[in-house]
Parts: structure tokens; C-alpha cells; sequence
């Protein structure tokens, strides 16, 4: 629960970038599946280690899992 409470923190975008990093897809992949630029994913991953205070992506994967998430939400609830 607590881990949970952590996503709904995150903006909708934050929320989408982090539900793609739990399914290992890499900064490019997610730009091309977001249409957005590369740099802003680099940054948008930056702001959601930030605000959940994790020091790489395997963190928000393994959080994303443990929380009861899981890749198919279709979007932050």
C-alpha cells in the first residue's frame, strides 16, 4: 500500500514512463512509444527517482511490481 501511494504521487506522464521502465523498456524505446523526445524521458525519469527517492530505474521495476501494479493499467487510475 504504502509503495502504491508512491505512484499516485506521480504526474500522468511520470505515472506512464514509470509503468514503461517496470516493462524494461530502454529511454529510446519509451520516446518512440510516448512520441517524445529521448532527453525527455531522461528527465522525466530523473524527477520520478526524485520524488520517490530510488537511485536507478531496476528501483521503480522492482516498486512497480512489489506495489501490485502491473503493465497492463492502461494508464495511471
Amino acid at each position: 500500500k504504502l509503495l502504491r501511494s508512491l505512484f499516485d504521487g506521480l504526474s500522468k506522464r511520470e505515472y506512464e514512463v514509470a509503468e514503461l521502465v517496470a516493462a524494461g523498456l530502454s529511454n529510446q524505446e519509451i520516446a518512440e512509444h510516448l512520441f517524445i523526445e529521448t532527453a525527455s524521458v531522461r528527465r522525466t525519469v530523473s524527477r520520478i527517482l526524485a520524488r520517490m527517492h530510488m537511485r536507478d530505474r531496476v528501483q521503480i521495476a522492482i516498486a512497480w511490481y512489489q506495489s501490485g501494479l502491473d503493465q497492463t493499467t492502461g494508464g495511471k487510475p
